[in-house]
């Protein structure tokens, strides 16, 4: 894998491929050998870097699901004050139910809950939980797996076979795919909703340097 073709901008290191990864249709040079990260994991890193003070300022953090790429590193990051949680993961610092939060009102600055919410039956209980312990003016990244051509989600309960939700909703335990009208549903819920498309900020060449997915866009949310 040595080499400089691609760089995974979360730890700097270089390779001359990345590994293929995913489900029902994997793709190929998208896993970093290093931090084993994603392209939603290289973009949501590199917009944090340059678009936020999550690096530098001290926030409260709530972090969903932590995912392996990011949980040492924020872990370790003296200006935070983080805690991981989840149902399952044994990452997690508190063992909670999304729906049914064990933290008080307008307890944390910053909430990430990355690819989470179309594991969740009842996404509206989940993103009222989320906005009820956000604070007044803190946000957070809400990334879900969506497909931007949908103006509306799918969902289908009648569906209860494993291999056949993987082939329509793309893994086995997803209960829809999102479509456009996520960012709305969002809103309906309170809260403030910015759609970022951050590699429209960067080169062709930064985007395949990275290995992005051109065009994803990142909810970012604030209340």
């Amino acid at each position: 894998m040595r080499g400089d073709t691609y760089t995974d901008p979360i730890d700097g290191k270089s390779f001359r491929k990345f590994l293929t990864y995913g489900y029902e249709k994997p793709r190929e040079n998208v896993l970093s050998p290093s931090t084993l990260s994603l392209e939603r994991h290289r973009l949501l890193w590199l917009f944090l870097k340059n678009k936020t003070d999550f690096f530098t300022a001290k926030h409260k953090v709530l972090h969903f699901a932590p995912e392996q790429a990011f949980y040492k590193r924020f872990r370790g990051l003296i200006n935070l004050d983080y805690t991981t949680t989840d149902l399952n993961s044994p990452l997690a610092d508190v063992r909670a139910d999304i729906c049914a939060l064990p933290f008080s009102d307008n307890s944390f600055d910053v909430i990430f809950c990355n690819h989470v919410l179309e594991h969740i039956p009842d996404d509206t209980k989940a993103m009222q939980e989320l906005y009820r312990v956000l604070r007044p003016g803190g946000w957070g990244v809400f990334q879900i797996p969506q497909d931007l051509t949908r103006v509306k989600t799918y969902e289908d309960d009648s569906i209860i076979d494993r291999r056949e939700r993987a082939k329509v909703f793309g893994q086995y335990d997803h209960v829809r795919i999102y479509g456009r009208d996520y960012f709305d549903k969002l809103r309906s819920i309170g809260f403030k909703v910015e759609e970022i498309d951050f590699t429209a900020s960067l080169t062709p060449v930064e985007i395949e340097k990275f290995r992005l997915a051109k065009g994803e866009i990142i909810p970012f949310v604030r209340k």
